[in-house]
C-alpha cells in the first residue's frame, strides 16, 4: 500500500513537549529530596496510618545482616557522600521553586497555544472516549487485534493528555498555596488549608510520576514511529482509499 507523509505535531507543540521533559524531571527529583527530608505523607484511614512511602522498615532494613554483611556495606563510602539525601532539603527546595516557574510558564504557553491554534479539538475527550479507551489499552497490550478508531490522538491519549493539563494546573496552584500560604491565604483556604494543599500536591506528584512511567512505556511499545513524529512533526501513514472518508479531529468515528 502506498505511504504518505502526514503532518502531525506543530513545531510549537514539539518544543514545549521536549522542554517540559527536563523540567518535569527536575521537579520530581527536587520533590523527592524535599519529601525524603520530611516524609509526612502516607495513606491514612480514620486516623490510622496504613502505608508510608518510606516506612520504618525501609530504614531499619539496613540493620539486617545477610551472611554477615549489612546492606550499606555493599555501597562504597562515596555513594553516601554523593547522595547525602538527609542534608539536601534546602537544595531540593531551591531547585523546586526555581523550576516551578519555568514549568508553570511552559504549561501556560502550551494551554494558550492549544486554545488559539485549535489544537484543543484533537486533545479534549469526546463523549465516547471513556467507553473506547479500554479498547485502546487492550489493543496496545496485543490482547485485541482490531485497532480502535483514531484521529490525531486515540481516546486513551485524549483522556491522558487532558488529565495531565488538569494535574499540572492543580500542581501549580497547590504549590503556590504551599510556597506562600500567608500571601496567598485565599488560595490555601480554597484547598482546605495548608495541610490539605500539601496532601493534594503530593498525590498530584505521584500521579505525574505514574503518567511519566506509563507514557515512556507506551512510547517504547509503539516503537520508533511515534518518537520520530514528535521530533520531525510528521508521521508516515497509509494512503486513504479513494472512496473512504477520513476521520476529522474531534469527530466521532463509527466502528
Amino acid at each position: 500500500m502506498q505511504k504518505l507523509l502526514e503532518k502531525k505535531h506543530p513545531l510549537a507543540i514539539r518544543w514545549m513537549h521536549w522542554i517540559n521533559f527536563p523540567l518535569l524531571t527536575m521537579m520530581i527529583w527536587s520533590g523527592i529530596l524535599i519529601y525524603w527530608a520530611n516524609q509526612v505523607y502516607g495513606i491514612r484511614l480514620f486516623g490510622y496510618e496504613l502505608f508510608k512511602f518510606f516506612p520504618p522498615w525501609f530504614f531499619e532494613i539496613s540493620k539486617v545482616d545477610f551472611w554477615g554483611y549489612k546492606i550499606p556495606d555493599y555501597l562504597p563510602p562515596w555513594a553516601y557522600e554523593w547522595t547525602n539525601i538527609p542534608q539536601r532539603l534546602a537544595e531540593g527546595m531551591q531547585l523546586h521553586f526555581f523550576f516551578m516557574w519555568l514549568f508553570a510558564i511552559n504549561g501556560l504557553i502550551y494551554v494558550i497555544y492549544t486554545i488559539v491554534s485549535g489544537e484543543w479539538r484533537s486533545i479534549l475527550p469526546v463523549p465516547s472516549s471513556l467507553k473506547r479507551a479500554p479498547l485502546v489499552a487492550l489493543h496496545d497490550a496485543h490482547i485485541v487485534k482490531e485497532k480502535p478508531p483514531q484521529g490525531k490522538y486515540n481516546d486513551a491519549q485524549r483522556i491522558a493528555y487532558t488529565s495531565v493539563i488538569v494535574m499540572g494546573m492543580g500542581s501549580v496552584l497547590t504549590g503556590l498555596s504551599i510556597y506562600k500560604p500567608l500571601q496567598l491565604s485565599f488560595l490555601t483556604a480554597l484547598f482546605g488549608g495548608y495541610e490539605w494543599a500539601r496532601w493534594i500536591h503530593f498525590w498530584l506528584t505521584i500521579s505525574f510520576v505514574l503518567f511519566f512511567l506509563v507514557h515512556v512505556f507506551q512510547v517504547i511499545m509503539a516503537g520508533w514511529r511515534n518518537f520520530r513524529s514528535m521530533i520531525t512533526g510528521y508521521d508516515i501513514v497509509d494512503a486513504v482509499e479513494p472512496n473512504a472518508e477520513p476521520i476529522k479531529a474531534g469527530e466521532e468515528a463509527t466502528v
